[in-house]
């Protein structure tokens, strides 16, 4: 069990690392799951649903009571084109001053409304590292810049996040992230998020912790 702080010190807390994902449905909950017990993080499980069941508020404390970093966190707006609840709750969850966001990953969606966001780069749906935006089966756009137009990936562009990658849709893209396959896409996505933020990958073999 980890033990508190002493109510003495005035050394202030470390900041929790987080991955932020914008999705949320129970397809890319067990997607994630499966990715994060691969790579050592762990999942807030409950931030999953359809659009994001939680306030920023209660994910900081499901955050702070992770048994170690990094902490992975959905957010999803259920197809709400406009900056919906899964938005409004992301913004709010990483100005938070116990949170440190290391990285994004940006879920593409059937939507042409938005500017969308834009990312360092993205993985298709076969793994390949692509400097272009993808669609929601995981598909390059060929627009020749990296941006995904998602439901829940607006509000990414007013915050400073260090490293946001873009996929396709997670556990999804025609079976080819399905959790049972390992969840390969969304995998990868995390680990180099985890790689480009001083994160020893190898530290990935010493855990599989369950999701929160």
């Amino acid at each position: 069990m980890d033990s508190e702080p002493e109510s003495h010190s005035n050394k202030p807390a470390a900041k929790r690392k987080v991955i932020v994902i914008t999705d949320g449905d129970q397809i890319a909950r067990k997607s994630v799951e499966t990715a994060a017990r691969q790579v050592g993080a762990r999942v807030i499980s409950r931030s999953a649903g359809n659009p994001s069941p939680l306030y920023a508020k209660q994910l900081v404390k499901l955050v702070l009571k992770a048994k170690h970093d990094p902490v992975i966190v959905m957010f999803d707006d259920n197809g709400d084109e406009w900056e919906g609840v899964g938005e409004k709750t992301l913004l709010d969850f990483i100005r938070h001053p116990a949170i440190e966001v290391i990285g994004a990953i940006a879920v593409a969606a059937n939507t042409t409304i938005g500017l969308g966001t834009k990312v360092d780069f993205s993985l298709d749906r076969d793994g390949n590292m692509v400097y272009d935006g993808v669609n929601k089966d995981g598909y390059p756009l060929g627009l020749k810049r990296p941006v995904i137009v998602g439901d829940t990936v607006d509000v990414l562009r007013k915050l400073n996040v260090p490293i946001v990658v873009g996929m396709g849709d997670i556990g999804k893209m025609q079976g080819n992230d399905a959790y049972y396959k390992g969840a390969p896409i969304t995998t990868a996505a995390i680990m180099e998020i985890l790689k480009r933020s001083g994160f020893d990958a190898s530290y990935s073999n010493e855990y599989g912790h369950p999701a929160e």
